[in-house]
């Protein structure tokens, strides 16, 4: 099997080492670093399975544009920052980052992080966790009870096949209900086009616990 491939876009030498070490040791291979978000879209990093992206590139503003650019572009960005506030993590999950751990939360949250990104598994780091256990925001989607428990079934199964034959379902079926989820959540300007940020959001509705998962 393949290593997973990454690029780590961060602006501090130190933490860049820290995480070239740590995937060195887990078999993840590290095709690309920088200070910029330019790595992630020519050569090596162009073409890596998963994005380590440092959020306070420049120390000042959060870089949510660049975080936005990268994800609308299908990328899979796990965000690695020093910034540990919840409106923060929300963000970044708003806009579609897979994950979001601080650089306090080190190797053994990092790399299963990177792992699931490039699976498309479920992942709630311990900082994200607690974002999402304390959300109260109300611009919530509006799901029917059908599309709740197909969404809630994908989660707990390894594939749409699985949720199928456990619903009495169609294949077809199923992504249905998942595309309307996912519609509806656009709608409510809270885009979930991947299965770990509609895990996001259902915790966040209280859909699904994170225990759960």
């Amino acid at each position: 099997m393949a290593p997973t491939r990454i690029v780590v876009i961060d602006d501090h030498p130190a933490i860049v080492a820290g995480v070239e070490a740590w995937c060195a040791k887990a078999g993840v291979e590290v095709v690309e670093v920088g200070a910029t978000p330019a790595v992630a879209w020519t050569g090596p990093g162009g073409a890596a399975d998963v994005i380590v992206f440092d959020l306070m590139l420049d120390g000042q503003v959060p870089a949510f544009g660049d975080l936005r650019r990268l994800v609308d572009a299908g990328r899979q960005v796990i965000v690695y920052t020093m910034r540990d506030d919840r409106d923060s993590v929300l963000t970044c999950l708003d806009i579609g980052a897979f994950a979001y751990l601080t650089k306090a939360e080190g190797p053994d949250h990092l790399i299963p992080a990177i792992h699931a990104a490039h699976h498309n598994l479920p992942c709630t780091p311990p900082t994200m966790a607690r974002a999402l256990s304390t959300d109260s925001r109300a611009d919530r989607a509006q799901l029917t009870p059908r599309e709740v428990d197909v969404l809630v079934s994908w989660f707990a199964c390894e594939s749409k096949e699985m949720v199928a034959r456990k619903l009495g379902l169609s294949v077809r079926t199923v992504n249905s209900y998942i595309d309307r989820a996912r519609i509806r959540y656009a709608n409510a300007g809270r885009p979930a086009p991947t299965k770990a940020a509609l895990v996001a959001r259902a915790v966040q509705d209280g859909l699904v616990r994170l225990e759960d998962l």
